[in-house]
């Protein structure tokens, strides 16, 4: 076996896709891969598993590439390893996931000498504010809300996963679309012409044909926070039970915004606000009117982008750690 070390293997996984990076001890990219969604609780252990071991060999394959190593007979010593999974809200779940990411690294020719798990919303918050004071919501297939003052406290609401929480997500909106069609089938409502978007989307001919998926082996949360986009495009269109629903998304987000400007005591001071996610990308209503919901809330707001991507967050934990185990060394 063709031994390496490398100082670091940086993982961030959402519930869409997850990104696996190898880098040295100044951040540079030596080998990257990409997996599909690594939430457990949306994807179960078995596609966690599957998803993770498949970003990481790309990144194994990647780096192998790039040094003229054969693949087939390498064996890669990490020195610390940082998975930021979605999914990680509890210890429950801490010890769920370091339980699944253990399996994945005993099916790949990598030896971990340090392992950190760390929830992802953490992580992309570290990205995007540079490790400065700041809160960033996220509103992808699931939400969250992370935030971190000048004193180094953090804060998070929301986050509970699609079955108890996520509200104002993705997957959240599609779940209230579902409902609003099934509604109106059997006339418990005004009535939505939100099938004319979503029923095509999944190539469907009618309301029963939408319940049946939803029982059946091809449903999943991702499929599901697809139709938001569905939404959106019924709400430009006229519809009001569509627009009703990205209405009640932009405050159930505002709701969990507001806690943790209270946990942090941002509402009277100047603090950054970062809006993160397909649907605070995509739908500008919902970005509009939480927004201006924010701004009314905690006057002193002030909004910018992303400085980096939610990979160089967790990448910043494996390295702030490598760091402090050398100056203890030198010391």
């Amino acid at each position: 076996m063709d031994k390496h070390t490398i100082p670091l293997l940086a993982i961030d996984g959402g519930g869409t896709k997850c990104l696996a990076v190898f880098t040295d001890r100044q951040g540079n990219i030596l080998g990257q891969g990409k997996g599909g969604s690594s939430n457990y609780q949306g994807s179960g252990k078995d596609g966690v598993i599957r998803e993770l071991k498949v970003g990481i060999e790309e990144a194994v394959a990647d780096l192998c590439e790039r040094n003229g190593i054969d693949v087939s007979h390498v064996e890669i010593e990490v020195e610390c390893a940082v998975f930021a999974l979605a999914g990680l809200d509890t210890e429950y779940d801490r010890r769920i996931i370091t339980g699944l990411v253990e399996e994945v690294l005993k099916l790949l020719p990598i030896q971990v000498k340090h392992l950190i798990v760390e929830n992802d919303g953490y992580a992309a918050l570290l990205g995007a504010t540079d490790g400065d004071p700041g809160i960033l919501a996220i509103a992808g297939t699931g939400s969250i809300i992370f935030g971190i003052n000048d004193q180094g406290q953090t804060a998070r609401a929301g986050g509970w996963g699609h079955r108890v929480g996520d509200e104002g997500s993705g997957y959240w909106i599609g779940k209230q679309a579902v409902m609003a069609i099934l509604k109106a089938y059997d006339g418990r409502n005004e009535g939505t012409r939100l099938g004319k978007w979503v029923l095509p989307h999944f190539g469907m001919e009618n309301e029963e044909d939408l319940f049946n998926w939803v029982y059946g082996p091809e449903y999943s949360v991702e499929k599901v926070s697809e139709l938001s986009r569905a939404v959106g495009q019924a709400a430009s269109d006229g519809d009001k039970e569509a627009h009703q629903i990205l209405e009640v998304a932009a405050h159930e987000l505002f709701i969990a915004v507001a806690a943790v400007i209270r946990h942090l005591s941002f509402q009277n001071k100047p603090f950054t606000m970062i809006l993160l996610g397909g649907v605070l990308q995509h739908e500008g209503y919902v970005r509009d009117m939480l927004m201006h919901k924010i701004k009314a809330h905690a006057p002193q707001v002030q909004w910018d982008k992303a400085r980096k991507e939610p990979i160089y967050g967790v990448t910043a934990m494996g390295l702030s750690y490598l760091e402090t185990k050398v100056s203890t060394k030198v010391q």
